[in-house]
Parts: C-alpha cells; sequence; structure tokens
C-alpha cells in the first residue's frame, strides 16, 4: 500500500459501465477505512457519486501477493492530517519517477472496507 506498485481500481457507472484506473497509493487510515489518491480519476469520481460501490487490487511489494478490497465511498478530504500524509508520500513517489510536475493530490478519498480477499 506504499505507492510501490500502483493499484488498480474499478468503479461503475449508473448505466452499467466500468471503468478501471490505476491510482499511486491505498492509504491506511484505519481497521475499517482506507484513502485512495485522487490525482486524474475524473471518471471514476463521476461513477463513484453514481454508484459508490469499488474494487481495488492491491500488491504488496514485498511478498507479491495480491489482494482484493471490495469498498464503499464515504467522503473527500482535501486537508488534515490524512490529505497531507499521503501528499507527503506522493511528492515522495513523484521524486522517485522524476514526476513532480506531474503529480499533484487533488484529494483524498475515503472509503469504508466491506472486504478483504487474499487473490493469489
Amino acid at each position: 500500500m506504499q505507492g510501490v506498485i500502483p493499484s488498480m481500481i474499478v468503479t461503475v457507472s449508473k448505466e452499467g459501465i466500468p471503468n478501471i484506473a490505476y491510482i499511486s497509493q491505498v492509504f491506511y487510515v484505519d481497521d475499517q477505512h482506507v484513502a485512495l489518491s485522487h490525482q486524474f480519476f475524473n471518471k471514476s469520481i463521476r461513477n463513484l457519486h453514481e454508484n459508490p460501490q469499488v474494487c481495488a487490487n492491491i500488491v504488496n511489494p514485498d511478498t507479491c501477493k495480491t489482494w482484493k478490497l471490495n469498498l464503499a465511498f464515504s467522503h473527500s478530504e482535501t486537508e488534515g492530517q490524512i490529505f497531507e500524509s499521503m501528499r507527503a508520500q506522493l511528492e515522495a513517489i513523484a521524486s522517485m519517477m522524476g514526476m513532480e510536475d506531474v503529480f499533484s493530490l487533488k484529494a483524498s478519498e475515503i472509503f469504508k472496507i466491506l472486504s478483504i480477499d487474499n487473490i493469489n
């Protein structure tokens, strides 16, 4: 969940059209919540307002195990401790990739964890 391997999220519009996006961070908030970094995924945000369910696949960079998280959108944060921690982590990721001018955190999207499954 540290942004080493991008995570994939899937959202679905109210018409049932899926959208897949890759994101830099799935950030641990607490035992029942994670935050996703909102940088580029405008279509995903539109879908979330129509259908608040998300499936995220994350890969542990140490073990290469993949986890599927079923999530429900809760709210967005554009300031505060979670947002600032994610912004700092995103800046570090961007610096490692030489993309400091490309990555910009627009919001921390907070989700309730519905289930977690190991898929390999």
